[in-house]
C-alpha cells in the first residue's frame, strides 16, 4: 500500500475515538495519539505498519463501541428479553464495519446505537459548541432586564451571550437571548426574568450533566428499535409511531402524575383488548368510592356500572354490593376488587392496547376527550391514554378494529408484536438541537439502584 491507510475514513475514527468523552467514557483508554502515531508510520507504504496499525485500529473501535453499548443503571424496566440491549462480540462491531459501503458514513450513523443516542450525543458536542464555549460571567442580582436597558448589568449579559460587551439591550442581544431560552427550555419573552438569570449564571458543565444522564437513559434502549415501533414520550405527553426509521405518526396523551409516575419500560404489544373492564385501583377504591357508597348507598354504586368481585383471580365471582363492608373498605381494614363495565363512561374507553407487565401499565382510550386540551398532561395513575385509539388501532392493523360483540374482554392479537419504549427525556434531541425540559418526575438527581443497572419485569 504505497500511501499507508485510506486517510480521510482514518482521521473520522481516530476523531470520534478522541470524542469518547461525549459519551461518558475515557478516551485515553482508545489510545487516539498512539493511533495517529501508528497511522502516519503507515506512509511509507510498510505492510508491517500497514498492518500493525490496522490491528491497533481494530481493538480500540471494537472496544469503543462495546463500552458505548455498555447500559448504565437508569431504572429502566424490560419485560422481553429481545428489547434489553446487547453489548455485541467484537467479531460483530468489526464485520458490521467491514459489510458498510462507507467506512465514514459508518462511523458518522453509529449503527452500533440508537437514534436518540446518536442524537443526543450529536446535540452534546453542538450544546458544547454553541453554548459550552461562552464566557464564564455571572450576571449581577436585579430587576428584570429588556430591551432598550443599559449599565452594569447588560454589559454583564452582553459579555455571557457571547457578544461584544460595550452597548445597550440591542435586536442583537434579543436574538441571542431568544436562542439560549429555547435550548435551555425558558418560556418565550424578551425579558431576562428570574428563571432566564439563574439560567444564565449556570455553569455549561450543568447542562452538559444533564445530557449525560439523558444519554444514559438512550443507552438503556436497544441499538435497533425496530422496523415498527411506538415511542411514549413521557415529559413532552407525546406518543409516536415509527415505521422503516420514519417517524408516521404523533398524537396527544395523558401520563402519570408526578405522585404515580409512568415508568421508562420496554416491552412488545402483543395484543388489544376490546371493550375492556376497569379493574379500579384499590387506593381509588378506597379514596372515591369507599366513601361515596357510604353516602349515596349502593344505588350510586349501580349508576356508575362497578361490579365488586370475591377477589383479584381470573375466576373471581361477582358479590352483592350490599353485603360489602364499605365502612371497612374506606377505613382501610379490607380490600375490595372493583372493576367498571365497558361502555358510556368507563376509564378505558373501547380499547386497551396490551404489553404484559406485573406493573399494571399499559395504553388505552378514555372518554375525557377534553384533558387532551391542556398542555401539562399528567393525570393518570401511570397508565398512558391515548388520544385517538381508533388511529393507533388502525396504524397496528392495517385496518379498523371494531368489536364483534357487545361483550367485554374482547381480545385480539396484533399480526406481529410492536415494540413499545416508554421514555423519560430531560434533554431532547431537536432539529434545532438540545432542548432542556422540565424534571416533572424529579429523576433527574436519582439513580435507581438496580440488578446490574436493569429491572427486569416478566422475564
Amino acid at each position: 500500500m504505497k500511501d499507508g491507510l485510506p486517510r480521510s475514513e482514518v482521521e473520522t475514527l481516530i476523531a470520534l475515538l478522541a470524542d469518547a468523552d461525549l459519551d461518558g467514557l475515557d478516551p485515553d483508554d482508545y489510545k487516539p495519539r498512539a493511533l495517529a502515531k501508528a497511522v502516519a508510520e503507515t506512509r511509507d507504504g510498510s505492510a508491517e505498519a500497514v498492518a500493525k496499525a490496522e490491528l491497533m485500529l481494530s481493538r480500540a473501535f471494537a472496544d469503543y463501541v462495546r463500552d458505548v453499548r455498555r447500559p448504565r443503571p437508569v431504572g429502566m424496566v424490560y419485560l422481553d428479553r429481545e428489547l434489553v440491549p446487547a453489548v455485541p462480540t467484537v467479531e460483530a462491531v468489526l464485520q458490521s464495519a467491514a459489510n458498510a459501503s462507507s467506512l465514514a458514513a459508518h462511523l458518522k450513523r453509529m449503527p452500533w446505537t440508537n437514534p436518540i443516542y446518536a442524537d443526543l450525543r450529536q446535540g452534546l458536542a453542538e450544546y458544547r459548541e454553541r453554548w459550552g464555549s461562552l464566557p464564564r460571567a455571572k450576571i449581577s442580582k436585579g430587576p428584570a432586564l429588556g430591551p432598550g436597558a443599559e449599565g452594569k448589568r447588560v454589559r454583564q449579559l452582553r459579555r455571557r451571550l457571547g457578544l461584544v460587551e460595550d452597548g445597550m439591550f440591542d435586536k442583537t442581544v434579543a436574538v441571542r437571548l431568544r436562542d439560549f431560552k429555547a435550548a435551555h427550555g425558558l418560556p418565550a419573552g424578551p425579558l431576562v426574568d428570574q428563571a432566564t438569570l439563574t439560567a444564565l449564571n449556570q455553569r455549561a458543565s450543568r447542562y452538559e450533566r444533564l445530557i449525560r444522564i439523558n444519554l444514559d437513559r438512550a443507552r438503556a434502549l436497544p441499538a435497533s428499535l425496530g422496523k415498527r415501533y411506538l415511542v411514549v414520550d413521557a415529559l413532552g405527553a407525546r406518543l409516536r409511531l415509527y415505521e422503516d426509521g420514519r417517524l408516521r405518526d404523533t398524537m396527544r396523551v395523558i401520563v402519570g402524575k408526578p405522585t404515580e409516575q409512568t415508568p421508562m419500560l420496554a416491552g412488545m404489544m402483543r395484543y388489544v383488548v376490546l371493550n375492556p373492564y376497569w379493574n379500579v385501583p384499590p387506593d381509588l377504591v378506597r379514596a372515591r368510592i369507599a366513601p361515596k357508597v357510604l353516602a349515596g348507598g349502593v344505588p350510586y354504586f349501580q349508576s356508575m356500572r362497578y361490579q365488586a368481585l370475591s377477589d383479584w383471580s381470573a375466576d373471581a365471582r361477582v358479590i352483592d354490593p350490599a353485603h360489602v363492608d364499605w365502612g371497612g373498605v374506606a377505613a382501610g381494614r379490607h380490600d375490595l376488587r372493583v372493576r367498571q363495565l365497558p361502555g358510556g363512561e368507563n376509564m378505558m374507553g373501547r380499547i386497551k392496547f396490551m404489553f404484559p407487565n406485573d406493573l399494571g401499565i399499559y395504553l388505552h382510550d378514555t372518554p375525557a376527550k377534553e384533558l387532551f386540551r391542556d398542555p401539562d398532561r399528567r393525570f393518570s395513575s401511570g397508565c398512558v391514554r391515548v388520544e385517538d385509539a381508533a388511529r393507533l388501532a388502525r396504524w397496528l392493523f392495517g385496518r379498523s378494529v371494531m368489536a364483534r360483540s357487545k361483550a367485554p374482554e374482547q381480545h385480539l392479537d396484533l399480526p406481529d408484536p410492536v415494540p413499545v419504549y416508554i421514555t423519560y427525556l430531560t434533554a431532547m434531541p431537536t432539529d434545532e438541537g438540545i432542548v432542556f425540559r422540565e424534571d416533572a418526575y424529579g429523576r433527574d438527581g436519582v439513580r435507581p439502584a438496580k440488578r446490574g443497572g436493569l429491572s427486569f419485569a416478566g422475564l
